[in-house]
Protein backbone atom coordinates (compact mmCIF):
# COMPACT_ATOMS: atom_id res chain seq x y z
CA UNK A 1 0.00 0.00 0.00
CA UNK A 2 2.73 2.36 1.17
CA UNK A 3 4.76 2.32 -2.59
CA UNK A 4 1.11 3.00 -4.05
CA UNK A 5 1.07 6.31 -2.57
CA UNK A 6 3.58 7.63 -5.31
CA UNK A 7 1.14 7.53 -8.00
CA UNK A 8 -1.62 10.60 -7.32
CA UNK A 9 -4.81 9.16 -7.79
CA UNK A 10 -3.87 6.97 -5.00
CA UNK A 11 -2.65 9.75 -3.00
CA UNK A 12 -6.47 11.78 -3.69
CA UNK A 13 -8.11 8.78 -2.47
CA UNK A 14 -6.41 8.81 1.06
CA UNK A 15 -7.49 12.09 1.23
CA UNK A 16 -10.75 12.05 -0.07
CA UNK A 17 -11.35 8.99 2.77
CA UNK A 18 -10.36 10.17 5.32
CA UNK A 19 -12.19 13.77 4.48
CA UNK A 20 -15.58 11.76 4.41
CA UNK A 21 -14.57 9.70 7.49
CA UNK A 22 -14.70 12.81 9.36
CA UNK A 23 -18.37 14.17 7.81
CA UNK A 24 -19.71 10.92 8.02
CA UNK A 25 -18.93 10.51 11.76
CA UNK A 26 -19.90 13.45 13.19
CA UNK A 27 -22.87 13.83 10.85
CA UNK A 28 -23.71 10.56 10.96
CA UNK A 29 -23.94 9.99 14.99
CA UNK A 30 -27.08 12.70 14.48
CA UNK A 31 -28.73 10.73 11.97
CA UNK A 32 -28.57 7.85 14.50
CA UNK A 33 -29.54 9.59 17.45
CA UNK A 34 -32.45 11.61 16.00
CA UNK A 35 -33.84 8.27 13.29
CA UNK A 36 -33.95 10.00 10.15
CA UNK A 37 -32.47 7.06 8.60
CA UNK A 38 -34.70 6.88 5.87
CA UNK A 39 -34.35 10.20 5.22
CA UNK A 40 -31.09 10.27 4.80
CA UNK A 41 -31.61 7.91 2.26
CA UNK A 42 -34.21 9.50 -0.05
CA UNK A 43 -31.89 12.45 0.06
CA UNK A 44 -29.05 10.90 -1.20
CA UNK A 45 -30.74 9.20 -3.88
CA UNK A 46 -32.53 12.77 -4.97
CA UNK A 47 -28.88 13.65 -5.15
CA UNK A 48 -29.03 11.59 -8.50
CA UNK A 49 -31.21 14.55 -9.91
CA UNK A 50 -28.08 17.11 -9.18
CA UNK A 51 -25.62 14.42 -10.76
CA UNK A 52 -27.54 14.36 -14.11
CA UNK A 53 -28.44 18.40 -13.88
CA UNK A 54 -24.41 18.82 -13.87
CA UNK A 55 -24.44 16.95 -17.15
CA UNK A 56 -27.00 18.67 -19.08
CA UNK A 57 -25.39 21.92 -18.15
CA UNK A 58 -21.93 21.57 -18.76
CA UNK A 59 -20.57 21.33 -14.92
CA UNK A 60 -19.19 19.41 -12.32
CA UNK A 61 -21.97 17.06 -11.47
CA UNK A 62 -21.07 17.28 -7.95
CA UNK A 63 -21.33 21.16 -7.65
CA UNK A 64 -25.20 19.88 -9.13
CA UNK A 65 -25.40 17.51 -6.83
CA UNK A 66 -24.81 19.95 -4.16
CA UNK A 67 -27.64 22.42 -5.06
CA UNK A 68 -29.87 19.86 -6.22
CA UNK A 69 -28.99 17.52 -2.65
CA UNK A 70 -29.84 21.27 -0.23
CA UNK A 71 -32.87 21.72 -2.53
CA UNK A 72 -34.45 18.41 -2.14
CA UNK A 73 -33.04 18.01 1.74
CA UNK A 74 -35.42 21.64 2.41
CA UNK A 75 -38.34 20.63 0.63
CA UNK A 76 -38.82 17.45 2.26
CA UNK A 77 -38.14 18.65 5.61
CA UNK A 78 -40.47 21.78 5.49
CA UNK A 79 -43.22 18.64 3.58
CA UNK A 80 -42.88 16.51 5.97
CA UNK A 81 -43.52 19.57 8.84
CA UNK A 82 -46.06 21.60 7.51
CA UNK A 83 -48.12 18.97 5.80
CA UNK A 84 -50.67 16.50 6.77
CA UNK A 85 -48.54 14.13 4.15
CA UNK A 86 -46.54 10.76 6.11
CA UNK A 87 -42.87 10.97 6.32
CA UNK A 88 -43.10 7.62 4.37
CA UNK A 89 -44.82 8.91 1.48
CA UNK A 90 -42.60 11.73 1.21
CA UNK A 91 -39.36 10.16 0.85
CA UNK A 92 -40.97 7.48 -1.41
CA UNK A 93 -42.00 10.52 -3.79
CA UNK A 94 -38.93 12.25 -3.62
CA UNK A 95 -36.47 9.38 -3.76
CA UNK A 96 -38.14 8.29 -7.16
CA UNK A 97 -38.32 11.33 -8.30
CA UNK A 98 -34.83 12.46 -7.70
CA UNK A 99 -33.73 9.63 -9.53
CA UNK A 100 -36.29 9.44 -12.39
CA UNK A 101 -34.87 13.34 -12.81
CA UNK A 102 -31.41 12.28 -13.14
CA UNK A 103 -32.04 9.71 -15.91
CA UNK A 104 -33.95 12.33 -17.64
CA UNK A 105 -31.05 14.79 -17.47
CA UNK A 106 -28.98 13.11 -18.43
CA UNK A 107 -30.95 11.79 -21.38
CA UNK A 108 -31.12 15.01 -22.44
CA UNK A 109 -27.63 15.78 -22.27
CA UNK A 110 -25.55 15.66 -25.51
CA UNK A 111 -23.09 12.71 -26.00
CA UNK A 112 -22.24 10.02 -23.55
CA UNK A 113 -21.52 10.41 -19.15
CA UNK A 114 -18.43 8.09 -19.33
CA UNK A 115 -18.19 8.02 -15.46
CA UNK A 116 -22.05 7.82 -14.83
CA UNK A 117 -21.43 4.86 -12.65
CA UNK A 118 -19.03 6.21 -9.89
CA UNK A 119 -21.49 8.38 -9.25
CA UNK A 120 -24.05 4.99 -8.29
CA UNK A 121 -21.37 2.93 -6.85
CA UNK A 122 -18.52 5.17 -6.39
CA UNK A 123 -14.82 5.21 -7.53
CA UNK A 124 -12.49 6.73 -4.68
CA UNK A 125 -9.59 5.75 -6.87
CA UNK A 126 -10.62 8.39 -10.21
CA UNK A 127 -11.49 11.62 -7.22
CA UNK A 128 -9.70 14.56 -9.11
CA UNK A 129 -7.55 17.44 -7.02
CA UNK A 130 -11.02 20.06 -7.96
CA UNK A 131 -13.59 17.88 -6.14
CA UNK A 132 -11.08 17.28 -3.05
CA UNK A 133 -10.66 20.89 -2.80
CA UNK A 134 -14.61 20.80 -2.99
CA UNK A 135 -15.18 18.09 -0.37
CA UNK A 136 -12.85 19.71 2.23
CA UNK A 137 -14.86 23.04 1.88
CA UNK A 138 -18.16 20.88 2.84
CA UNK A 139 -16.02 19.52 5.58
CA UNK A 140 -15.34 22.60 6.79
CA UNK A 141 -18.84 23.90 6.77
CA UNK A 142 -20.11 21.27 8.70
CA UNK A 143 -17.77 20.97 11.16
CA UNK A 144 -17.84 24.79 11.90
CA UNK A 145 -22.24 24.55 12.05
CA UNK A 146 -21.76 21.96 14.29
CA UNK A 147 -19.41 23.61 16.57
CA UNK A 148 -21.00 26.96 16.82
CA UNK A 149 -24.92 24.83 17.34
CA UNK A 150 -23.79 22.19 19.33
CA UNK A 151 -25.89 22.71 21.96
CA UNK A 152 -29.12 23.35 20.11
CA UNK A 153 -28.53 20.63 18.10
CA UNK A 154 -28.08 18.48 21.00
CA UNK A 155 -31.49 19.28 22.24
CA UNK A 156 -32.97 18.67 19.08
CA UNK A 157 -31.49 14.84 18.83
CA UNK A 158 -32.41 13.59 22.03
CA UNK A 159 -35.86 15.81 22.97
CA UNK A 160 -37.11 17.65 20.48
CA UNK A 161 -40.45 18.50 22.70
CA UNK A 162 -38.28 19.94 25.68
CA UNK A 163 -36.62 22.25 22.96
CA UNK A 164 -39.85 23.47 21.48
CA UNK A 165 -41.04 24.56 25.14
CA UNK A 166 -37.50 25.74 26.21
CA UNK A 167 -38.45 28.03 22.73
CA UNK A 168 -35.41 26.70 20.98
CA UNK A 169 -36.13 27.38 16.68
CA UNK A 170 -36.82 23.70 16.29
CA UNK A 171 -37.93 23.33 12.71
CA UNK A 172 -35.14 26.22 11.43
CA UNK A 173 -32.58 23.57 13.10
CA UNK A 174 -34.37 20.52 11.41
CA UNK A 175 -33.71 21.85 8.21
CA UNK A 176 -30.54 22.47 9.15
CA UNK A 177 -29.54 19.33 10.06
CA UNK A 178 -30.96 18.28 6.92
CA UNK A 179 -29.08 20.36 5.19
CA UNK A 180 -25.59 18.89 6.70
CA UNK A 181 -27.21 15.54 5.66
CA UNK A 182 -27.63 17.26 2.33
CA UNK A 183 -23.60 18.42 2.08
CA UNK A 184 -22.91 15.12 3.68
CA UNK A 185 -23.53 13.00 1.27
CA UNK A 186 -22.44 14.83 -1.80
CA UNK A 187 -18.47 14.29 -0.06
CA UNK A 188 -19.92 10.64 0.03
CA UNK A 189 -20.79 10.56 -3.21
CA UNK A 190 -17.07 10.03 -4.63
CA UNK A 191 -15.84 7.78 -2.11
CA UNK A 192 -18.64 5.47 -1.65
CA UNK A 193 -21.55 6.22 -4.54
CA UNK A 194 -24.67 7.05 -4.37
CA UNK A 195 -26.82 3.80 -3.54
CA UNK A 196 -23.75 3.26 -0.35
CA UNK A 197 -24.11 6.18 1.00
CA UNK A 198 -26.45 5.60 3.46
CA UNK A 199 -24.06 2.67 5.16
CA UNK A 200 -21.25 4.87 5.39
CA UNK A 201 -23.33 7.44 7.04
CA UNK A 202 -24.63 4.91 9.34
CA UNK A 203 -22.26 2.21 10.28
CA UNK A 204 -19.46 3.73 12.10
CA UNK A 205 -22.10 5.88 14.37
CA UNK A 206 -23.98 2.86 15.12
CA UNK A 207 -21.05 1.24 15.87
CA UNK A 208 -19.73 4.01 18.04
CA UNK A 209 -23.04 4.23 19.62
CA UNK A 210 -22.76 1.06 21.28
CA UNK A 211 -19.92 2.14 23.18
CA UNK A 212 -21.09 5.24 25.10
CA UNK A 213 -24.23 7.40 24.95
CA UNK A 214 -21.98 11.13 25.37
CA UNK A 215 -22.95 13.19 22.02
CA UNK A 216 -19.19 13.93 22.07
CA UNK A 217 -17.42 10.82 22.52
CA UNK A 218 -19.75 9.26 20.39
CA UNK A 219 -18.87 11.89 17.68
CA UNK A 220 -15.03 11.06 18.01
CA UNK A 221 -15.65 7.28 18.15
CA UNK A 222 -17.73 7.19 14.68
CA UNK A 223 -14.57 9.73 12.88
CA UNK A 224 -12.27 6.66 14.64
CA UNK A 225 -14.05 4.04 13.09
CA UNK A 226 -14.93 5.72 10.23
CA UNK A 227 -10.70 6.45 9.28
CA UNK A 228 -10.12 3.12 10.19
CA UNK A 229 -12.88 1.41 7.67
CA UNK A 230 -12.33 3.84 4.41
CA UNK A 231 -8.60 2.95 4.89
CA UNK A 232 -9.02 -0.56 5.70
CA UNK A 233 -11.16 -1.07 2.71
CA UNK A 234 -8.50 1.20 0.44
CA UNK A 235 -6.02 -1.31 1.47
CA UNK A 236 -7.98 -4.66 0.90
CA UNK A 237 -9.64 -3.26 -2.34
CA UNK A 238 -5.63 -2.50 -3.54
CA UNK A 239 -4.60 -6.17 -2.65
CA UNK A 240 -7.67 -8.05 -3.81
CA UNK A 241 -8.06 -5.91 -6.65
CA UNK A 242 -11.82 -5.31 -6.02
CA UNK A 243 -14.00 -2.49 -6.02
CA UNK A 244 -12.97 0.18 -3.72
CA UNK A 245 -17.02 1.49 -2.58
CA UNK A 246 -17.95 -1.58 -2.15
CA UNK A 247 -14.65 -3.06 -0.36
CA UNK A 248 -15.21 -0.14 2.04
CA UNK A 249 -19.02 -0.71 3.13
CA UNK A 250 -18.41 -4.43 3.27
CA UNK A 251 -15.41 -3.80 5.72
CA UNK A 252 -17.83 -1.80 7.39
CA UNK A 253 -20.84 -4.03 7.81
CA UNK A 254 -18.93 -6.92 8.66
CA UNK A 255 -17.19 -5.74 11.61
CA UNK A 256 -20.59 -4.06 12.66
CA UNK A 257 -22.18 -7.72 12.60
CA UNK A 258 -19.11 -8.97 14.07
CA UNK A 259 -19.62 -7.03 16.84
CA UNK A 260 -23.13 -7.87 17.72
CA UNK A 261 -22.23 -11.54 16.95
CA UNK A 262 -19.74 -11.55 20.15
CA UNK A 263 -21.25 -9.66 22.08
CA UNK A 264 -24.45 -11.87 22.23
CA UNK A 265 -22.10 -14.79 22.49
CA UNK A 266 -20.80 -12.93 25.34
CA UNK A 267 -24.21 -12.25 27.09
CA UNK A 268 -24.92 -16.15 26.63
CA UNK A 269 -22.15 -17.27 28.74
CA UNK A 270 -22.61 -14.63 31.67
CA UNK A 271 -26.30 -16.10 31.61
CA UNK A 272 -24.87 -19.74 31.11
CA UNK A 273 -22.28 -18.75 34.14
CA UNK A 274 -25.12 -17.09 36.18
CA UNK A 275 -27.23 -20.29 35.82
CA UNK A 276 -24.82 -22.71 37.00
CA UNK A 277 -24.97 -23.34 40.65
CA UNK A 278 -21.66 -22.62 42.53
CA UNK A 279 -19.87 -26.05 43.40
Amino acid sequence: MIEALQYEFMRNALVAGLLAAAVCGVVGVYVIVKKVVSISGSIAHASFGGIGLGYLLGINPIIGAVFFTLASALTMGLVTRRTKLSEDTIIGILWAMGMALGVVFIGLSPGYAPDLLSYLFGNILTVPTSDLLLMLVLDVVIFVVVIALYKELLALAFDEEFSKAAGVPVEKLYLLLLGMIALTVVVLIRVVGIILVIALLTIPATLARQFTHDLRKMMLLAVLFGVIFTLGGLWLSYLLDMASGATIILLNGSVLLAFFAVRRLRRRKSRAEVATPAG
